[in-house]
């Protein structure tokens, strides 16, 4: 950990942080984030805290923490899942994206074990662990929330930490990965959809639908046992709503969903996300 005190904030300390992780396809690897942790003089004195773990949605770019939800006594550590500090200037992850790290979804998928999302998974799983050694978590509430590629992770790290306590996932992606072979609309990525010339962008190989089997959130739903709060909008092409209601469906720990009929890929932060966020609130410090 390094302090990080141009995200510090007179009632929390902010410091970025970084882990060793499981070894990729192309060696060993870290995760890097940023920890926020109230002081001592916050809202709620000293702790011990309850805790949050933000994961990220689709794309490379960098993260500032949660430095909001920190300062309401809840101890935030925000991931990123590439391998790479998360203070680089912009242009960096923008090259990234649009170069080395572009279609990362596909990277290995006809090899489980060396397949990009086996290191994401392991690493997110990690991340929560890491969060739980803290000592000024409160040992019993420890949350993990995200939209699109972090609400599929919410559910994976929900379904393999027993610490987890609630989780928040909006519009889950990689769910039904393998739908558009069966006539549904199949999760982000979009693997093996059709193209305009009526190819697919992924030849449904046994290799590749093997992995992605092995990959798709809706397995990691199944293992759910905490309670969930869950988000679609009806509009949303990039993570369909049939895609998504193929692993809320398979949850069968306490859940609730809200809907938004006219919503995109996206939530609106006056309204679903201070619903979601007050959500997360409430089991961090006054849990059912």
């Amino acid at each position: 950990m390094q302090p990080a005190p141009e995200l510090s904030t007179p009632t929390v300390e902010a410091f970025h942080l970084s882990f060793v992780n499981v070894r990729g396809w192309a060696g060993p690897s870290r995760f890097y984030g940023v920890l926020a942790v109230p002081r001592g003089d916050g809202p709620r004195g000293d702790g011990p805290f309850p805790a949050l773990l933000n994961v990220p949605g689709a794309g490379v770019r960098g993260y500032s923490g949660n430095i909001a939800l920190a300062e309401k006594g809840i101890i935030t550590l925000q991931v990123g899942i590439h391998g790479i500090p998360v203070n680089l200037p912009a242009e960096v992850y923008d090259q990234l994206g649009r170069g080395a790290l572009a279609e990362y979804p596909r990277f290995r998928l006809d090899d489980r074990l060396g397949y990009y999302y086996r290191r994401v998974y392991l690493g997110a799983l990690r991340a929560s662990q890491v969060l739980a050694d803290h000592p000024k978590w409160n040992r019993r509430e420890l949350l993990v929330s995200g939209c699109s590629q972090g609400g599929q992770l919410s559910i994976v790290v929900a379904a393999l930490n027993p610490r987890i306590t609630a989780l928040a996932a909006s519009y889950p992606a990689y769910s039904d990965v393998s739908g558009y072979l069966h006539g549904r609309a199949g999760g982000w990525p979009g693997l093996f959809k059709l193209r305009a010339d009526g190819r697919r962008g992924d030849v449904p190989v046994e290799p590749k639908l093997a992995t992605s089997a092995y990959h798709d959130t809706v397995n990691f739903a199944r293992r759910v046992q905490v309670p969930g709060h869950y988000f679609i909008g009806f509009n949303d092409e990039v993570t369909p709503p049939t895609s998504t209601y193929t692993a809320y469906n398979v949850i069968s720990a306490p859940k609730q969903l809200l809907i938004a009929p006219e919503q995109r890929h996206a939530n609106d932060p006056a309204t679903q996300g201070a619903r979601i966020r007050d959500w997360l609130l409430k089991h961090a410090h006054n849990p059912p």
